[in-house]
């Protein structure tokens, strides 16, 4: 399979090394950075790199490709990007889809007092995390986990599986795109704790 990888970080670079050892082709990489280690990942491998922030559009997408796999990527990937890969983008998100859409899913599962969350492998769409659902799986939110002992015990490595699982049931024909129910959909904005507040 022909893919790019759009993202960065830990997530980014583990999809990266995945679709090496499946011998996927991988077209291009986009990271935010160019320290990014997504951008040094590639860049070792002689991958090209560019570096795109806020959209990514068809102009950045090479020729021929199947597949864009948006992996801790905080930018949105507009209409003609996902149609110019052969079977569009597809995303994780660190929630349970359709709850806790938006950009600090983590943050408002454990401020929302939620005992359960998870992830979720989705097709992307124009909406914000509206896509079908390809892969989800589940985790318990601990007693005094912060986000970030959260995303890095169980979300992140989850992330990870969850890209395998939908890129193996790509390779058999067996493509999942579970529709969201959106009777359940909750979407927050971005986090900003009291603290923080009081201070601007």
């Amino acid at each position: 399979m022909r893919v790019m990888i759009i993202g960065q970080r830990w997530l980014a670079v583990e999809v990266f090394k995945l679709c090496l050892a499946r011998g996927d082709d991988i077209a291009a990489v986009s990271a935010p950075r160019v320290d990014d280690r997504l951008a040094i990942e590639a860049a070792r491998a002689g991958v090209p790199v560019c570096q795109v922030t806020g959209r990514l559009s068809a102009d950045w997408v090479p020729d021929d490709v199947d597949l864009l796999l948006c992996a801790h990527a905080h930018i949105y990937i507009e209409a003609g990007a996902r149609s110019k890969a052969r079977l569009g983008a597809l995303g994780y998100h660190p929630s349970l889809l359709p709850r806790h859409r938006g950009r600090d899913a983590v943050r408002w599962a454990i401020h929302m007092g939620d005992k359960v969350t998870g992830g979720s492998a989705y097709w992307m769409d124009d909406g914000a995390d509206t896509g079908p659902i390809a892969a989800q799986d589940w985790c318990w939110i601990q007693p005094g986990d912060t986000p970030a002992e959260l995303w890095r015990r169980d979300l992140a490595p989850m992330g990870l599986r969850l890209f395998e699982t939908a890129l193996s049931n790509i390779d058999r024909g067996d493509s999942k795109a579970v529709p969201q129910l959106e009777a359940m959909a909750t979407w927050e904005p971005a986090f900003i704790s009291k603290s923080l507040s009081a201070q601007k």
